[in-house]
C-alpha cells in the first residue's frame, strides 16, 4: 500500500504559487526525505497533506484515505512534528502530553510518554513557557510518537536539539523504522537525509525536480574527480558529462555525470600527479540540481 500518494497537488496563496503539480508517492515502511531550501514549498506540502490548508488543485491520500474527506481518520494514524513547537504556555509538560494522548485510542500512551521522556531527558513537571527551544522540540517529539502512529511526518525535526540529543532522536526513528512505520521528513540538512532515507525528493520553487533513491543519486549518476596537477599544468578532458569544473591552484575538481568508462579513458590520455574518483555527497548533488535543472520533474 502507498503510505502517501499525491497527484498534481497544487497550492496558491492568492496569486503566489507555493507548490505546483506535485506527483509522487511514498511506500509504506519507507523513510522518505523531502528536501529544498527555505521557501521551496516543503512546509506548504506538509500542511496540505495534514489538511491544515486546502489544496488549490490536485489530490492526495494517506494510506488510501483522502486528505480532505477522511482527515479525521487519517489523524489517528499520523504523528506530526512541526518545525516550531507551540502549545499552551501555562500548562505543565505532563498536562500537555496527557491532553494530547486523550485524542487517541491508545491505552499505552501514558506509559509511552514516560518512556520517551526518560530517553529524551525531558522534565515532565516543568511549565511549557519555561522550556528552551530544544526542550520544546523534545515535547513535540514525545507528542509525535506517544500514540504509536503508522506514519511520521516531520518538518525540520532536529532544529534546536544538541548533537547528543540528535543522536538519541535518530535512534528513536530507526526503532520506528524497524517496526514498519513510514517516515516522511522535510529537511535542509542534507547529511540527515543521506543518513536516514531510502529515497529523496528535491523540490525547487514548489516543483519536483528529482525523485530517486539515495543510492542512485549518489552512486549511479555522479562522480567527483579530484586531479592533482603539476606546476603550471592545465587539463581539459573535453568530455561530455562534465557538469562542474573548477581549478584551485594545483587541484582540478570535477563533478561528472555519465559513463564512468569514458571518464577513465579520458583520464588515461592525460598526465598528472594523482587522481581520486569518489561518490559525491548528497550536498553536491543537491547543489547541481538547484543550479542547473529546470523546474519540473516526474515520479520514479
Amino acid at each position: 500500500m502507498k503510505a502517501i500518494e499525491m497527484i498534481d497537488l497544487t497550492k496558491y496563496y492568492g496569486k503566489h504559487q507555493a507548490v505546483s503539480d506535485l506527483t509522487f508517492s511514498v511506500e509504506e515502511g519507507e523513510v522518505y526525505g523531502f528536501i529544498g531550501p527555505n521557501g521551496a514549498g516543503k512546509s506548504t506540502t506538509i500542511r496540505t497533506l495534514l489538511n491544515f490548508i486546502y489544496p488549490t488543485n490536485g489530490s492526495a491520500k494517506i494510506f488510501g484515505k483522502d486528505i480532505i474527506t477522511e482527515s479525521k481518520e487519517i489523524k489517528q494514524e499520523v504523528g506530526y512534528l512541526p518545525s516550531e513547537v507551540h502549545y499552551y504556555e501555562n500548562m505543565k509538560v505532563k498536562e500537555l502530553l496527557n491532553y494530547s494522548a486523550s485524542f487517541y485510542r491508545k491505552p499505552t500512551a501514558k506509559k509511552r510518554i514516560q518512556e520517551l521522556s526518560e530517553r529524551l531527558e525531558l522534565d515532565l513537571n516543568k511549565r511549557f513557557e519555561d522550556l528552551s527551544f530544544g526542550n520544546r522540540k523534545k515535547v513535540g517529539i514525545v507528542q509525535t510518537l506517544l500514540h504509536e502512529p503508522r506514519i511520521l511526518i516531520m518538518d525540520e525535526p532536529t532544529g534546536g536539539l544538541d548533537p547528543l540529543m540528535q543522536h538519541t532522536f535518530f535512534d528513536l526513528l530507526l526503532e520506528e523504522k524497524k517496526k514498519g512505520v513510514t517516515i516522511f521528513f522535510s529537511s535542509h540538512i542534507l547529511s540527515e537525509v543521506q543518513k536516514m532515507c531510502d529515497r529523496v525528493a528535491i523540490i525547487k520553487e514548489g516543483r519536483l525536480i528529482a525523485n530517486d533513491t539515495i543510492e542512485n543519486l549518489t552512486k549511479n549518476q555522479f562522480k567527483t574527480v579530484t586531479i592533482l596537477l603539476e606546476e603550471g599544468q592545465k587539463v581539459d578532458l573535453g568530455l561530455d558529462g562534465i557538469i562542474q569544473q573548477e581549478q584551485i591552484g594545483h587541484t582540478l575538481n570535477i563533478l561528472f555525470r555519465g559513463d564512468i568508462h569514458k571518464l577513465i579513458h579520458a583520464l588515461s590520455q592525460e598526465s598528472y600527479r594523482d587522481v581520486v574518483i569518489e561518490e559525491p555527497s548528497l550536498d553536491e548533488i543537491f547543489m547541481h540540481f538547484y543550479e542547473t535543472e529546470p523546474n519540473g520533474g516526474t515520479d520514479k
